[in-house]
């Protein structure tokens, strides 16, 4: 069993990784770090977790735990990852693992050092929907794919909410444009060469709220939006030459609809559906991070694979600032 340690109280690690490694068949929460000990404490005792810990530091140096959840502010993601790492523990971080590619050369080199796993905890990598998508793609199920067109939106003005605070990393495209680029380099297996965007901040918090993406991955293209003050929507398109793929609920499933994803042909008189019930794709992800771990030949997501996302993240921001295509 993985020991884990979670490193703060983060309403994601509550509502959903804490229950996942818990339900996992070869994982187990054994410690919970806040800055107040109080918290910590009630926490752990909701999910009947034997140590809880009033600093991280004391965490990462305790022997109860051989791996650290961090589901802090992302603009903390690479500080709190390389202290685990010197620490000895392995790392499944949360997304974005960082606000800049460049930055991620100091987490491969902490990995590398310390030999230990870390990954960022890109959950849709591990849902059998996703799995899906890149096995009919793969197999020709729409002939040539042409494009890729996705949406992912929500409407959030809390200020007090880290999504709206600069200084810890908010915006839109750190939280969410990461969806939409991982799941199209995922399945598709390509890497994008150039992009155009626009991009709005909001005038009261800085954050970028909006951004509109062209990129050319060189046999196809991708185009999406997405948005942190729009109605809520969710949707990603990969069209071929004989057939298009629709996934209904591509990010977090079961939330907004089911897990499926609908096969259509070329002269749409005839579709198939795939569906997954209860697929739980954040045990998935923790089962599959503790057998890497174990050392078993298993794919996680790689921080050479985040820097690869990372960096078409920031060619989007540079895009944003000109007219014309920014390469990547």
């Amino acid at each position: 069993m993985l020991r884990f340690g979670i490193l703060s109280t983060a309403k994601i690690g509550r509502e959903l990784v804490i229950p996942a490694i818990q339900d996992a068949e070869n994982a187990v929460v054994t410690a919970i770090a806040s800055r107040d000990a109080d918290k910590a404490r009630a926490l752990a005792d909701r999910f009947s977790v034997p140590h809880a810990f009033g600093s991280y530091d004391e965490m990462l140096a305790s022997d109860t735990i051989d791996a650290v959840y961090i589901p802090l502010p992302t603009s903390q993601h690479v500080e709190w990852t390389i202290k685990a790492a010197d620490a000895g523990k392995h790392v499944l971080c949360e997304k974005p693992i960082s606000l800049k590619a460049d930055e991620i050369d100091s987490l491969i080199a902490a990995r590398d050092r310390n030999k230990v796993v870390i990954s960022e905890a890109f959950m849709v990598t591990y849902a059998p929907v996703w799995q899906k998508v890149r096995a009919l793609l793969h197999e020709g199920a729409i002939g040539r794919l042409r494009h890729v067109q996705g949406a992912f939106t929500y409407f959030n003005r809390d200020p007090g909410n880290m999504r709206n605070i600069a200084s810890l990393g908010g915006g839109a495209l750190p939280d969410i444009g990461v969806y939409p680029t991982i799941t199209t380099r995922f399945t598709t297996g390509e890497e994008p060469l150039r992009v155009q965007a626009v991009t709005e901040r909001d005038p009261d918090f800085g954050t970028d709220i909006y951004s509109s993406v062209k990129a050319d991955f060189g046999s196809f293209e991708m185009s999406f939006y997405i948005a942190t003050q729009m109605a809520n929507r969710q949707n990603m398109v990969f069209h071929g030459t004989e057939g298009f793929i629709e996934v209904k609920s591509p990010f977090n499933a079961d939330l907004w609809g089911a897990e499926e994803l609908e096969l259509t042909n070329q002269s749409h008189n005839q579709s198939q559906i795939f569906r997954f019930p209860g697929s739980r794709q954040y045990r998935r992800e923790i089962e599959t991070f503790a057998k890497c771990v174990a050392g078993e030949a298993v794919e996680v997501v790689t921080l050479e694979n985040s820097k690869a996302n990372q960096r078409f993240i920031d060619a989007i921001y540079r895009a944003s600032e000109k007219d014309g295509w920014e390469k990547v």
